[in-house]
């Protein structure tokens, strides 16, 4: 395994960082509310991050992510490259590919994805007295709710699952499509997705919602990683300047060993969340990977953002300072697309199966 970024990968994360450093700022955040930044987004689009990722892959997106959860910048960056960008360049057809990813690249166009499912969603014909799937034009039907769906505010096309695990592309403009709007823990604009008898377009085949979940796993890990450095990171430069007695909070020994244990979290999500990144992009087997990072993620990114706000003291209960905003998405990425639980029985799962088989 070699997780050294190429050339392209590291001048891709270096702009990243320049970008959301200087545009993602905690005054900015304030003023934003919950809403997306535009302008971020137009920003990030017009320097070719979005498009950088085919090129890239799953590990460039995910070293990109790290640069976004730093300073947990509000924009569907993991969503759309990762339900859009990624799966239809890896499941879609010639015919879509290039019908779709065109937009996907330069941002005019943002996906994101009805994940996990959930056993909501039904696809077949909406006349009860046929056995037709489809429509006469070839449309499958889709209907069925889901409570909650990142960034399904500002997204055009939404990549749902169905009961039987078969993906559908979805466009919210159309008929038998409903948001509405929900607030989470973290402002990602996310709305509840309801669907009466909307048009769905295949996408794939048999494993594709498998690939797609274990993807996006990976690529809300390297999300987390970035959110639990740049929690710690906070944490770091508020007990080197903070005193108590005349010293520094930071030569405490139990302010020591908290931010170490903190400082290994993040370390294990990020070396996880990049060597399923990693077999993503070789080709080779990453579903008990991509599980393993989810874990960390959900376990050791909870463990992280908590740290982050202890170790600031009284401050860290303030609900306007920067650090809570860690500790919010912190919190979110850890139950989305499973919580640690879930995760770890999905993994024991995996590979009974895999040694019986």
């Amino acid at each position: 395994m070699d997780f050294a970024p190429t050339e392209e990968q590291s001048a891709a994360q270096g702009l990243a960082a320049r970008i959301f450093g200087d545009l993602s700022t905690p005054e900015r955040l304030a003023v934003a509310g919950p809403a997306t930044d535009a302008e971020l987004w137009k920003e990030l689009c017009a320097a070719g991050l979005t498009a950088a990722v085919e090129e890239t892959g799953l590990l460039g997106l995910v070293l990109l992510l790290e640069e976004q959860g730093r300073t947990t910048a509000q924009v569907p960056f993991a969503a759309s490259c990762v339900y859009g960008l990624l799966s239809v360049a890896r499941h879609g057809t010639d015919e879509q590919r290039e019908r779709l990813l065109p937009a996907l690249r330069d941002g005019t166009a943002v996906a994101t994805g009805a994940f996990p499912a959930r056993g909501g969603i039904r696809a077949g014909n909406t006349d009860p007295d046929t056995d037709a799937d489809a429509d006469a034009d070839g449309a499958w039907r889709l209907s069925g709710s889901v409570p909650y769906v990142p960034w399904l505010r500002d997204a055009d096309l939404v990549l749902v699952p169905d009961r039987e695990h078969r993906l559908w592309i979805v466009r919210t403009g159309d008929p038998g499509v409903l948001t509405e709007p929900v607030e989470t823990t973290a402002p990602w604009s996310a709305a509840r997705l309801v669907l009466d008898g909307a048009r769905g377009e295949r996408l794939g085949g048999a494993g594709a919602y498998e690939a797609v979940l274990a993807a996006a796993r990976t690529a809300f890990a390297g999300l987390q990683a970035g959110v639990c450095a740049g929690s710690l990171a906070r944490a770091v430069a508020h007990v080197n300047t903070r005193e108590q007695f005349g010293r520094p909070l930071s030569t405490k020994q139990g302010v020591l060993l908290r931010a170490a244990d903190a400082h290994m979290d993040t370390e294990a999500i990020r070396v996880t969340a990049y060597e399923a990144a990693w077999r993503y992009d070789a080709g080779l087997p990453y579903g008990p990977q991509a599980l393993t990072a989810a874990w960390w993620a959900s376990e050791a990114g909870k463990r992280v953002v908590h740290a982050g706000q202890h170790l600031h003291g009284g401050t860290g209960a303030d609900l306007d300072h920067p650090v809570h905003r860690h500790f919010l998405w912190g919190r979110q990425l850890d139950a989305y697309l499973g919580c640690g639980g879930e995760v770890l029985q999905e993994l024991g799962d995996s590979l009974v199966k895999e040694g019986t088989e």
